[in-house]
């Protein structure tokens, strides 16, 4: 049975299309505090009977535009999400994010290896309105007590 409360709408607010500013560390985990700025374009649609939703994205990068995919499950057994990602770079869906929205914010997590170090990974998606939101990136190697937010994107309603 389908519940409406149970968290599978959680990403209603990113369907449309959207201009996104990126903030990115050149480097990660070394103590750079260099960012790089650039924009993208995002296009977000739902999937799989609401189950799930896919965005298209471009990054307008200097180095040269970069195509990728955000593809995002709901589980309704543990009312939980798993967010992928997959750039035309590699070709392959990276480790899942996984977590949920709480009080208008979203927080998900991997552990993953980063450069041949483990780390944990955190995604946060806040500041949502109708017209706009905001996500970020950051690593941990010391298992979740220090963070460092290496990308953030502000996403703007076309």
């Amino acid at each position: 049975m389908q519940s409406e409360n149970d968290g599978r709408n959680d990403f209603d607010f990113l369907i449309g299309t959207w201009k996104v500013h990126h903030r990115r560390l050149k480097e990660r985990l070394v103590g750079c505090t260099e960012w790089e700025e650039f924009i993208g374009d995002t296009v977000d649609r739902k999937i799989l009977n609401g189950m799930g939703n896919m965005d298209e994205n471009i990054l307008h990068r200097a180095t040269g535009p970069i195509h990728a995919i955000s593809l995002r499950l709901f589980n309704p057994q543990t009312r939980e999400w798993s967010i992928y990602w997959s750039t035309d770079l590699t070709g392959t869906l990276d480790i899942p994010m996984i977590g949920g929205f709480q009080d208008g914010r979203g927080e998900f997590y991997s552990q993953e290896v980063f450069e041949g170090r483990h780390i944990y990974n955190r995604f946060i998606w806040s500041k949502i309105t109708p017209n706009s939101c905001q996500w970020e990136q950051a690593f941990s190697e010391d298992g979740g007590n220090t963070w460092e937010t290496n990308w953030v994107m502000e996403f703007e309603r076309v």
